[in-house]
């Protein structure tokens, strides 16, 4: 059972993997203004999915509760990939959000390795927020998540 359930993880790192590449692509392909959007929204995705029973399953209907993983990282990722600048990015955030909550306390490397790529694509955005000017320092990514 143990090799089924390491095999089963092992599969869904390398969907994320594969999800990832697509998402930084996206995100590459978003105007500068769009990007800082991003990163606002993504902390406030993750945010809300951390209020919820089960973070990593934000996104997903309830009556689809007890499947191995979420259907949000499969929802943001259709959605990010929408010709609608609005709905990819939303989609982005919520692939993001729910991804985060998924891979944060894998044991498998393969997942520690995602979450850690996860963990820089989230990092630039807020590095990109901060730089933004602003005329008031509260509206940086600290302030964003206080509001979040």
């Amino acid at each position: 059972m143990r090799l089924l359930t390491q095999l089963i993880a092992l599969n869904r790192a390398r969907q994320l993997n594969r999800q990832l590449r697509d998402i930084q692509q996206a995100i590459r392909g978003l105007s500068r203004h769009n990007r800082m959007r991003l990163g606002t929204l993504a902390l406030r995705e993750i945010g809300q999915a951390t209020r919820c029973d089960f973070p990593h399953l934000y996104g997903t209907p309830p009556e689809e509760r007890y499947l191995p993983w979420g259907q949000g990282t499969e929802i943001g990722y259709t959605r990010a990939r929408s010709e609608n600048v609005e709905i990819a990015i939303r989609g982005i955030a919520l692939w993001l959000a729910v991804a985060y909550h998924e891979t944060k306390d894998a044991q498998l490397g393969s997942l520690q390795s995602v979450y850690r790529q996860l963990m820089r694509q989230l990092r630039e955005l807020k590095e990109m927020r901060q730089a933004a000017p602003t005329g008031d320092a509260s509206h940086g990514w600290a302030g964003e998540a206080a509001a979040a």
